[in-house]
């Protein structure tokens, strides 16, 4: 195993202390080329007062100032350049030091636009927001990255692709440059690149597609450039009026077309700088893996490198924005401007249209294994689950909540299978029940995204995962928690109906209604579940429901967390025990916070 694998925390920081000593030496350069301007503005300035005020010097020697000064602007500008990618780099660096420490929280992209509070699990498990999964994940660039990503995380892929994901993933973990390279590309804000929008406008019918009329704009361009040359030399303007005239009668027959056409391609195009850049660094890569293979293989499906492809048609469309410029007001009509630029953009579409959605699914499943391989860089002792066929199952050794800092976290055992299908999860309150069922979700749900888990060892099956963890009341719609909770039910059971066994989490079971109704109406739902293929966990304050586990006996337990009560405070061990819990620790809890019970 490399230095990389070995100590990321290490690799870190000896690489961000290299960064920030770049971008010290471009700051020092910096200003030593800022200095040398200022005196270099002071000799102009002598120059022209000897030149102009003594005539003891020539003028030209301005001449010579000004050279000099514009050199040193364009020197100038690289370093700052420079510099600036030094420090996005060392800022790339104290983010992965921070994720390591356990302090991303709130730096990174929570990904809210694609949580659902519909979705089976996403709100339970905390897949979206700050401080979530998704924040952890995310090292996207592009909006098909973060897309990809969150997609993995919602549904479950198959066992083969599971498996070559793995592949991917550990083929990626250990190529920090790339990782590097892809987060410096572009802006420091999130591209605004919208795949949809690009799929569907490349893959629309063209609507200027007749080349004889793209050659006669070419034509009429010149002509008026002739006209201008002609009339600027003998002050002959007719032939230049004659082909104004032929240009708008020519414009004219064309413009509403090329309007939709400069309309259409507008917002698809936005960000497109950022996406050929990104394209670009994959295209230098070769991989081994077969699904990195076939990745970087669906790049050239049209025969183009598509970084090129996706460069031409940002500078098309930087000319088209160019029409707001005073010059090219003024010498954009003769030269059929718009025009040629709409014909230009419309031939991109008909030759690259049907590539592009290739091009964005391949850079979406590229970033999204960009994001997984660096989690699985900066947690080498997170494995990879085994996936099996046989099922259902998941059984897990300490297993532990990837959002926890791991030096801390408790980590339990979780055996779940074909003859034992449900724990009955009971304790105290804060004991470490919600938590237990999170971590059991979250890495149910990593395990299905082909990722790394937190656990010393996981084998699971291919699972739909289902949680009724934060249903909460809807004053809006009035929707009562219970109410809310067993349409939350319904839908779980309608889930034990597709193609995968049901991996559900239940906490606090029907908590919103009486004693006797919990108890027949809880039974009633674990028991449909089971029949119906499911399996899980379920956790409850009421010792009543434990019964659960004797009427479903062998296939159902009780387990337990226990509390302390130590120096008149409350202490948890965060350690699952078997059976059923046998204190509760509500008043010490209520008494601990000054109430008089």
């Amino acid at each position: 195993m490399s230095s990389l694998e070995r100590d990321p925390h290490n690799e870190y920081v000896r690489r961000l202390e290299k960064r920030v000593e770049v971008a010290a030496r471009f700051d020092r350069t910096h200003i030593r080329v800022g200095n040398v301007n200022v005196m270099l503005a002071i000799a102009a300035a002598l120059i022209a007062w000897a030149a102009f005020g003594y005539g003891a010097l020539s003028p030209l020697w301005l001449l010579a100032a000004g050279a000099v000064f514009l050199v040193l602007s364009i020197y100038h500008g690289r370093v700052l350049r420079k510099r600036k990618r030094a420090a996005r780099a060392a800022r790339f660096y104290e983010n992965g030091i921070a994720r390591v420490e356990g302090r991303w929280a709130g730096r990174g992209y929570g990904g809210e636009h694609y949580d659902d509070p519909a979705h089976p699990y996403a709100e339970d498990l905390d897949l979206f927001g700050r401080g979530s999964l998704y924040e952890l994940l995310c090292a996207a660039r592009l909006r098909t990255g973060e897309k990809t990503l969150a997609e993995w995380l919602l549904n479950s892929a198959g066992l083969d692709e599971i498996r070559a994901r793995h592949q991917a993933i550990d083929e990626l973990r250990s190529r920090l440059d790339l990782r590097e390279d892809i987060s410096l590309l572009g802006e420091e804000v999130r591209s605004g690149i919208n795949p949809g929008d690009l799929v569907r406008w490349s893959e629309q019918d063209v609507i200027l597609e007749s080349r004889s009329a793209r050659i006669v704009a070419v034509i009429l361009a010149a002509a008026a450039v002739a006209g201008a040359v002609v009339w600027w030399i003998t002050g002959f303007v007719t032939p230049l009026i004659v082909v104004g005239i032929i240009e708008a009668i020519f414009y004219f027959r064309f413009r509403s077309r090329i309007s939709k056409v400069v309309e259409a391609v507008g917002k698809p195009a936005y960000g497109l700088g950022l996406l050929s850049e990104v394209l670009a660094r994959f295209e230098r890569e070769k991989f081994a893996s077969p699904r990195l293979a076939e990745l970087r293989k669906q790049l050239d499906i049209h025969g183009h490198a598509p970084s090129r492809q996706i460069a031409r048609l940002n500078r098309l469309m930087e000319m088209l924005d160019s029409r707001d410029n005073v010059l090219v007001r003024v010498i954009g009509p003769p030269l059929l401007w718009t025009t040629q630029l709409a014909f230009a953009v419309e031939a991109w579409r008909k030759e690259n249209g049907r590539a592009v959605r290739h091009w964005i699914s391949a850079v979406g499943e590229m970033e999204a294994f960009l994001s997984l391989a660096s989690y699985a860089y900066e947690h080498p002792a997170d494995p990879f689950p085994e996936i099996t066929a046989e099922g259902p199952i998941f059984d897990a050794d300490a297993i532990a909540h990837p959002l926890l800092d791991e030096r801390k976290a408790v980590r339990n055992d979780v055996h779940l299978g074909a003859d034992l299908r449900v724990l009955v999860v009971s304790g105290s309150n804060m004991s470490g029940k919600s938590t237990l069922l999170r971590t059991v979700g979250v890495n149910a749900v990593l395990a299905m995204a082909g990722a790394p888990v937190r656990a010393k060892r996981l084998v699971i099956s291919s699972v739909a995962v289902g949680a009724s963890i934060r249903t909460l009341d809807s004053l809006q719609s009035g929707t009562s928690r219970f109410y809310a909770e067993i349409k939350r039910l319904r839908l779980l059971i309608e889930q034990t109906n597709g193609p995968r066994p049901l991996l559900f989490l239940l906490d606090e079971l029907l908590h919103g209604t009486n004693s006797h109704d919990r108890k027949a109406g809880g039974e009633a739902v674990v028991r449909s579940l089971v029949q119906r293929g499911a399996f899980g966990l379920l956790t409850t304050h009421d010792l009543a429901l434990a019964h659960i586990a004797d009427e479903l006996y062998p296939r159902a337990i009780n387990v337990h967390f226990q509390d302390f009560l130590e120096d008149g405070n409350m202490k948890f061990d965060y350690r699952l025990r078997p059976g059923v819990v046998t204190k509760s620790n509500a008043l010490e809890l209520m008494r601990s916070v000054g109430l008089d019970v």
